[in-house]
């Protein structure tokens, strides 16, 4: 599962993106409200496993409240010290579909995650292809298609041409890249991101007439079905 982890405290978060990587799951995470919540809002997640109590000008609550008042399901499972009934119940009418207080086992969060998953994709159908233009992703063979012609993408090269597509219209930064495909919260100062868009640009746009991939001078990269 896509999954969206909101915690401050770094051992905690250390301990369950760990436990959560080793399960088989992507995980996405923040350490302070404020881009917890531009996370919640922008992307799109199986699961949200959210801390009460958060810095940056931003709690958990908001988070929660924020996302609901959108109309958007996403199952939230929350975290806190806070484990007295009324907070329990204040998690819970604020649209949250689980708690959880601290400290606790992660076989416990673990097996809470998966229940929310399975209640989360009975009631609607998981994205399992990504098209935009004459380019269709198939996330469950892996399999690249543009107008009907198979590519194939290395791994790498399939999660960055994923993250392309998942954000096509929008520029995407170095940054963004460097965190979400190569899972680097700094910069190694390597040309690894220029190196993997080259070598895609040469399957996914060298054989066809209209290139899709294009650089944004000193921003990063955006992907659209035509250059404007």
């Amino acid at each position: 599962m896509h999954i969206l982890l909101v915690e401050d405290d770094p051992t905690v978060r250390s301990f369950v993106l760990k436990g959560l990587k080793e399960a088989g799951h992507d995980v996405d995470h923040a350490d302070n409200g404020k881009d917890g919540l531009y996370l919640a809002v922008g992307e799109k997640y199986d699961i949200i496993i959210l801390d009460r109590m958060l810095p940056g000008g931003v709690d958990g609550l908001h988070i929660l409240e924020t996302l609901r008042s959108q109309k958007n399901n996403t199952p939230v499972l929350l975290l806190s010290a806070l484990s007295d009934v009324d907070d329990r119940v204040d998690g819970l009418r604020a649209g949250g579909d689980d708690y959880v207080t601290k400290p606790f086992a992660f076989s416990e969060l673990l097996a809470r995650v998966e229940a929310l998953g399975r209640r989360g994709h009975n009631e609607t159908a998981p994205e399992t292809t990504l098209t935009v233009g004459d380019l269709t992703l198939d996330l469950l063979s892996r399999e690249v298609r543009r107008g009907g012609q198979k590519i194939d993408l290395q791994p790498r090269e399939f999660r960055l041409l994923e993250f392309l597509v998942r954000h096509a219209g929008q520029v995407v930064t170095r940054t963004m890249l460097l965190e979400k495909v190569w899972d680097y919260h700094f910069d190694p100062q390597t040309n690894v991101i220029d190196v993997h868009v080259s070598r895609l640009r040469q399957k996914v746009d060298k054989p066809f007439e209209t290139a899709i991939i294009h650089t944004v001078r000193n921003a990063g990269y955006i992907l659209r079905p035509t250059q404007s």
